[in-house]
Order: C-alpha cells, then structure tokens, then sequence
C-alpha cells in the first residue's frame, strides 16, 4: 500500500450512496483509523463501523442532518430519467445544499459511460472530451459539471466493474448466452477501483480527473473466450453481424496514481475470481463453479 492510500485515515469521510463500492472503501478507511459516516435511503445493511445517516437524495434533505466533514466520496446510481432535471443531477444538488460547509475533498464516481459517442479504436484519454449519446450519459455528465461547480469534486469514471459478486460476465459465458465478439470492452477489478478511491482521499496532488480502467482493453470476444477455456466449456455463441463498438481507454494515470495495480489485466482479474468461486463453492460443499482454471 502506498503512503497516499493512508494519508486520510485520521479524517471524518462521508459516503454517499454507499453501496458494495463504498462499503469495501469505508471498511478500508475505518480499519486505518478513519471515522466514516455512511447516507443512503436503507441503511439497515451497513456495517456497525459506519455511523448511519437516512436520508432519500430525491427531496431535500432536512438541515442538520449531515454534519461538517473533512471527505466526500459519492457512489450514486445514475437512476431513472424523469422530468426536465434527471434524479442523478437533482439528488446532487440536494447534497450539496445539505452540505454544512464545503469538505476539504470530495471524490465522484461517475462513469466512462460519458464517452460513448466516441466510440473507435483509437484509445482514449483524459484529455479527450465527453461525448454523451444516451440519457444516462448526458445526466452522469451533468452531474459531474454540478459536482464540479458546487463542490469542486475530483471525478474518477471507471468502466465494467467486476469482482467478487460482480460476476456477470462469467455467468453469460457459463450459461452460453449470446454474446457479440466485436465489441470493445475495458474494465477495472473493484478492489483495484476501491484503492483508486482511497488514493484520490490521500494523494496530496491528486488528479482532477481518472479513467479507472485497467492495462488490457480488448474486445469483448477474446475476454469470454478466454473464460470459457478457464471455466471448460464451449465459448458463447456470437451475436451476429459482428458490430464493433464501444471505446478503447487508456488507464496510464491510475497507473501513476497506484504505481501499480492488483489486477493488470482481465486474465488477471478473472483468473482470481473463478478462483476465489471454487473456494466457495468447496466451502459450500456444492459443486464447483469452474471446472478448471487457466494456469498462471
């Protein structure tokens, strides 16, 4: 772990949404000391480490609720796409007028998603401007300008979050449902992601914007292919036509950031979890889920 990981463990973080992202980031920051405040509209699911604040984003939040806090990490789920003002940019807005005081640092998750229109080979950066061309894109891009404007947010957007319980893709393959070979895929381990995030918290000069996306972008067809072979079974049908689509990224600043990282790539990556899953499932005294793994 680098220093910058445990630079803000003497802080008061709050984490809004906390969901299983922000929960495994709470959990690292209170394990080095740090006092963690956790709002979402259930808290019931929280761990007892995390001071519980209840509160639905979609109204405003009543005064005096969330108290002054040095961090800010927000996890929010882009939502549905009512009325002229998405939920995603008004449930922002209400936190930030919730806000007592402006925190010395706040951290938005938002999404690689806000790229999509630049779909091509050619890889992507930072600097390379956002394109929204969906709902969801154009809200996940207002909500990271309003962040910005109100709270001067950093803003890290990972992509194809997988993991532990983040397993979908494994179950397609396992299930032989279609998939379609072309399409351009980039992803980030979530522990990987979860240390980026703790990183932004202490890095004395953090980045004001990271693409959290590992070193081995690839199209979707060479990632089940290769989990198929790990798990022994018959690589997915293809979608066809074959439509190539989406975006390659480039992650050389989470790399600066981390130095580097757990999971370097999806065989990386997948290769633990379907480790980690025959572990389980011989725990569980049930049937594997992987009949073999890839060798290392």
């Amino acid at each position: 772990m680098r220093a910058s990981e445990t630079a803000a463990s003497s802080r008061r973080t709050l984490l809004v949404g906390c969901g299983k992202l922000g929960t495994r980031l709470g959990l690292r920051l209170v394990a080095a000391g740090g006092e963690v405040l956790a709002l979402r509209r259930d808290t019931t699911e929280l761990p007892d480490a995390f001071a519980r604040l209840s509160a639905d984003l979609s109204a405003p939040v009543p005064r005096m609720l969330i108290p002054a806090v040095d961090d800010v990490v927000i996890t929010l789920p882009p939502g549905d796409h009512d009325g002229p003002v998405p939920a995603y940019v008004r449930s922002l807005r209400h936190l930030a007028d919730a806000l007592p005081v402006v925190p010395r640092r706040v951290v938005l998750v938002s999404s690689t998603r806000v790229l999509e229109g630049r779909a091509g080979p050619m890889p992507l950066t930072e600097a390379d401007e956002p394109a929204p061309a969906s709902a969801r894109a154009a809200a996940l891009l207002d909500g990271e300008r309003l962040a910005i404007d109100r709270l001067d947010a950093l803003v890290v957007r990972p992509a194809g979050i997988y993991g532990p319980g983040r397993d979908m893709l494994v179950r397609k393959v396992r299930d032989g449902s279609p998939v379609q070979y072309a399409r351009r895929t980039n992803r980030i381990h979530e522990t990987d992601l979860v240390r980026s995030l703790e990183a932004m918290l202490g890095e004395p000069e953090p980045p004001r914007l990271l693409h959290a996306v590992d070193a081995r972008p690839a199209p979707l067809g060479e990632v089940v292919s290769w989990i198929a072979e790990a798990l022994g079974v018959p690589p997915p049908p293809r979608i066809e036509p074959a439509a190539p689509s989406g975006t390659v990224l480039r992650g050389d600043r989470l790399i600066a950031l981390l130095g580097r990282l757990r999971y370097p790539s999806f065989e990386d990556g997948y290769r633990a979890l379907l480790e980690q899953a025959i572990v389980a499932g011989a725990a569980r005294g049930g049937p594997p889920l992987v009949a073999r793994v890839a060798p290392t």
